[in-house]
């Protein structure tokens, strides 16, 4: 099976870690089939700890993570999977 197409917009690239950018590709790597065309990440800062939670409606999807960071960062995340490609983009650019 070939790599799936993977797009990010400038506004992951300018403020989202590289990092952190491929902890959330690992993610949806992760997630069982059937999966949700749209996967929502919320983060935000938890002392000096980066909190990721990662959800999808449908199928109903739920997980928390907590990573060691040295800047943790508060924003919402949406990658959304059209079938031939993904795109990574903040939500603030949806």
């Amino acid at each position: 099976m070939p790599e799936p197409k993977r797009y990010l917009t400038c506004g992951v690239d300018a403020a989202i870690p590289l990092e952190l950018q491929l902890f959330l590709w690992e993610c949806v790597d992760r997630l069982p089939e059937p999966r949700d065309y749209l996967q929502i990440f919320d983060l935000k800062p938890v002392g000096c700890l980066q909190s990721i939670t990662h959800w999808s409606e449908e199928p109903e999807y739920r997980m928390e993570y907590l990573l060691s960071s040295d800047s943790p960062i508060s924003d919402k995340i949406y990658v959304i999977d059209d079938g031939t490609h993904s795109t990574m983009l903040l939500a603030s650019e949806y």
